[in-house]
């Protein structure tokens, strides 16, 4: 593995990891709110975001690199409602999605054909992961203010596995 790829996959570690801080940030917020349905839902996400970590991590290693574990920043834990908590959810897949772009960009370009398979599971899980953050939000923007709704929805998403 080259340098360049190796600082950019250590990179990404460092945002999976970060990626399941802001999660469990945003489950704090859920549980202080009383939905312990959508923070279920992000706990899982933050597990999730563990292991795709760990999956950087052991190509790393099994490569013959050196992981390099970088600071990750203090997540946000203050929402205005859970529709603003599951808007974040996208915008933050959608930067993890352009992250793994340019990391398969960068793959190709270095010739690291070794990273492609990788990268292509990461490629289309974001598309699920996308998917799934933009259902949750359009069910909140549809139940508006409804206290019922809200809690009808925290009840579907605290069915998660």
């Amino acid at each position: 593995m080259n340098r360049a790829m190796e600082a950019a996959l250590n990179e990404q570690i460092k945002n999976e990891l970060s990626s399941a801080y802001t999660y469990l940030g945003m489950a704090a917020y859920c549980e202080s709110a009383n939905y312990p349905g959508m923070a279920h839902w992000l706990e899982v996400q933050a597990k999730e975001e563990l292991e795709h970590a760990m999956k950087f991590y052991g190509h790393v290693n099994d490569r013959g690199g050196r992981v390099a574990l970088r600071a990750i920043p203090e997540p946000t834990c203050d929402y205005a409602s859970p529709l603003a908590v599951f808007e974040a959810v996208l915008a933050h897949e959608q930067k993890v999605t352009a992250q793994i772009h340019k990391l398969y960009a960068l793959a190709v370009e270095e010739k690291d054909y070794a990273s492609l398979p990788l990268l292509q599971w990461f490629i289309e899980e974001q598309v699920e992961e996308e998917k799934s953050a933009d259902e949750v939000v359009q069910k909140l923007r549809m139940a508006g203010d409804s206290k019922s709704a809200l809690l009808f929805i925290d009840s579907q998403l605290g069915a998660r596995e």
